[in-house]
């Protein structure tokens, strides 16, 4: 437990600053939404302009923008990219920071086993990305409704928030994987990070060309996209499946490869 505590405190002030960054992404966005319906620019007729490349890197897809639901759809990839970002970075340091920073021997002299230690620190991570998640909800919830007038959104943005946690699972153990077999504690973040970008990059690629649409099963990014939740029938049991086979596998190699690695002190 002591474990666990410590790390919930370690990354408390990380998470109030991603927590404050969530907040500014969603209140800047939907005051851009409110700069342009009070405009009477027609956001559609703007954004049917834009090149089919450009949408799907910057994830209009096929949103109706005249709707705050329609826009916050769109803010969606954002608010994904950002919490992915976070669970990664937080799978990979929570796992490496111990070899990374020469405090080891803190673990070491701890009355509990390896299994014992990784299992407190996931649930830290777990817990940060469990709060991190609630937090956009509410947010969400709060600023979104401030502008979607005449329209039920809490359950569009419901659907939105559970595909975004089952990610959020995703990286997270991609991080813990990556850091529990790299054999360099310093590189764990990195390539972490470089996983999420080209799965990314991949989503957009297919969105771009949709001769490519069977390689989406290899980028989780389109496991849980926002026109499909919303548009087309909610999540995808097949997506979800797929991620918790992903999921409990990243959890094995964690575990086995923790428990064997030798300990840099």
């Amino acid at each position: 437990m002591n474990i666990f505590l410590r790390e919930i405190k370690a990354n408390t002030k990380s998470l109030i600053l991603w927590s404050i960054g969530m907040f500014f992404m969603i209140i800047s966005g939907m005051v851009k939404y409110s700069g342009f319906s009070a405009s009477g620019q027609s956001m559609n007729e703007i954004m049917s302009q834009v090149p089919k490349s450009i949408r799907a890197v910057l994830g209009m897809g096929d949103f109706d923008l005249t709707k705050a639901s329609g826009f916050y759809g769109m803010l969606y990839l954002y608010l994904l990219i950002m919490v992915t970002i976070h669970a990664s970075m937080l799978g990979a340091n929570i796992i490496s920071k111990e070899e990374r920073d020469k405090t080891t021997e803190f673990l070491m002299v701890k009355p509990v086993s390896r299994t014992g230690i990784i299992t407190a620190k996931l649930l830290a991570a777990l817990a940060n990305v469990i709060i991190l998640n609630i937090v956009t909800l509410a947010l969400s919830i709060s600023i979104v409704g401030q502008y979607s007038i005449g329209e039920e959104i809490t359950g569009e943005i419901l659907i939105l928030m559970a595909g975004m946690f089952v990610l959020q699972l995703v990286f997270l153990f991609i991080g813990t994987g990556i850091a529990a077999a790299s054999r360099n504690p310093h590189i764990s973040a990195s390539a972490t990070t470089t996983v999420l970008l080209v799965s990314f990059i991949l989503s957009a690629v297919i969105d771009m060309n949709s001769r490519l649409e069977g390689l989406k099963y290899l980028t989780p990014f389109k496991y849980f996209e926002a026109k499909n939740m919303m548009y087309g029938g909610g999540i995808d049991l097949v997506f979800i499946l797929l991620s918790l086979a992903i999921i409990a596998i990243l959890v094995g190699v964690t575990y086995v490869f923790y428990n064997k690695r030798d300990l840099n002190v």
